[in-house]
């Protein structure tokens, strides 16, 4: 389509003057460069690689969880006759690996969360710089 075309949507520099040639009210360049700047910052959510992360180690603590949940069972609650006698040490161990993979995910999930809310907060600045620099039709 050509450009006299009733058809074509003006872009963005076609608004950032006005009939008279001067620069609209919200087309700063200040403000572009704002909205440039949090854009760049938002092409990458580092709150879903922590949350992605913090499943991950709640998914292996869960597993350690449960291998000492059967080691537990094999040292006091088994009625076998070969069943292990010694100290719990493995048990133990394994119920230290669980309790701290456990406590990193809920840290992990709590900085996830942080970060989304401030994510969340410089989203909303861009849809409103967006709005002044009138990017969207």
């Amino acid at each position: 389509m050509s450009t006299g075309s009733p058809r074509s949507r003006p872009g963005p520099a076609d608004r950032a003057t006005t009939g008279a040639g001067t620069p609209a009210p919200g087309s700063s360049p200040d403000l572009r460069s704002e909205h440039d700047g949090i854009a760049e910052r938002l092409a990458v959510r580092r709150s879903i690689d922590l949350i992605r992360r913090g499943a991950y180690t709640a998914f292996v603590g869960l597993l350690a969880a449960g291998m000492a949940g059967k080691l537990g069972y094999d040292q006091w609650l088994s009625t076998r006759a070969t069943r292990f006698r010694g100290p719990p040490v493995f048990c133990y161990s394994a119920l230290a690996v669980a309790l701290a993979l456990l406590a990193i995910a809920a840290w992990t999930f709590v900085r996830a969360r942080r970060h989304m809310r401030e994510e969340d907060a410089q989203f909303a600045r861009m849809r409103s710089l967006r709005e002044r620099l009138e990017l969207d039709p």
